[in-house]
């Protein structure tokens, strides 16, 4: 039987960054359309948590089950009652970040901004937490080229930021959308440094993170609920929603988006990662306008081509690095050659 061609490590690392691109462009215009419908914030993390462990938890199970078979009764790494491929500290400290942080903060900050001004804020602060990240954790150098793209994406974060903060004092409210979007670009930019710094696989990280926002925050959530502490909209909303958002934002956006973007960081790194990411906010902003039917003021559009600019910038002069050069043989090129199980 003839042998079916592998992909390359620059294939799957291009590869991986189109669906990346084109899942959180979705995911920014899907969920400001969600803020106008039936489900509150919490909701649809709890429904994008529950879609996703319909399949991470077996496939975890799976995962730790053969590498037990492997080891002949060794010692195995796992975590979560054997559903975590990897241990307890990681599954944590990911998960934190990368499964409870982002999702959480996400989808309040879409509560109170509109989806034109996430476009910016989310995908432009990225670059700029996971470079300043990446030089105080990994020690990476910041070029002086490379500190001029960031320049240029900080303008235009104020461009957009700043004018809802000078009306804060009027009543308005979409400041804390700002603020929220800002804050979970730096809480996914925590969880690349630790895929980056841990030479995380990308199906185990996200099994892992998944496996420990589902077993944390979903039973907190319940007790909540029920205590009459929170508010809940799921025993409420069309089950048609509910099934979407299963779908979207757990199979979407955590198994298929979760899984590129960190094949795209073992390929590229997190700084150039993210970086790829230039065109996510030109495409959702535009996304916005034409489904949403959001305006594009002045300063938004200005700061959308300033931040737009800035990640292209930083992706044109980031000095190019050969993932199978030999000075890259980091614990990190190691895993991006691995096949997945």
């Amino acid at each position: 039987m003839p042998v079916a061609p592998r992909l390359s490590p620059r294939a799957v690392g291009f590869g991986a960054a189109v669906i990346t691109v084109l899942v959180w462009t979705a995911f920014i215009v899907i969920a400001r359309a969600s803020a106008t419908r039936s489900l509150l914030p919490f909701d649809i993390a709890v429904a994008r948590m529950c879609g996703a462990s319909l399949v991470l938890m077996p496939w975890g199970a799976w995962l730790v089950r053969k590498a037990k078979r492997e080891a002949g009764g060794g010692p195995v790494v796992s975590s979560m009652f054997g559903l975590s491929p990897l241990g307890l500290r990681v599954t944590a400290l990911g998960g934190v970040f990368g499964g409870l942080g982002y999702a959480l903060v996400a989808y309040c900050g879409f509560f109170y901004a509109p989806a034109a001004h996430a476009s910016v804020l989310m995908p432009g602060s990225l670059p700029l937490w996971t470079t300043l990240l990446a030089a105080l954790v990994l020690r990476d150098r910041i070029t002086k080229m490379r500190a001029a793209g960031l320049a240029l994406i900080v303008v235009g974060d104020l461009l957009v930021g700043g004018s809802s903060l000078l009306h804060a004092f009027e009543g308005g409210e979409i400041w804390k959308g700002d603020l929220l979007f800002m804050s979970a670009a730096f809480c996914w930019a925590c969880y690349s440094i630790v895929v980056r710094r841990n030479g995380l696989d990308a199906v185990r990280a996200t099994i892992a993170i998944t496996v420990f926002a589902t077993m944390t925050f979903v039973p907190a959530y319940g007790l909540l609920a029920a205590a009459g502490w929170i508010t809940s909209h799921l025993g409420t909303a069309p089950r048609g929603e509910i099934a979407f958002q299963m779908l979207f934002q757990g199979l979407g956006s955590v198994v298929i988006s979760g899984i590129t973007f960190t094949r795209m960081i073992q390929y590229f790194g997190p700084v150039r990662s993210t970086m790829i990411t230039a065109l996510v906010p030109g495409l959702s902003a535009f996304g916005a306008v034409v489904f949403l039917a959001e305006p594009l003021h002045w300063s938004l559009l200005a700061g959308l081509l300033l931040v737009t600019g800035g990640i292209l910038f930083g992706v044109q002069r980031v000095q190019r690095v050969q993932p199978n050069a030999p000075k890259a043989a980091t614990p990190l090129a190691r895993v991006a050659g691995q096949a997945d199980a």
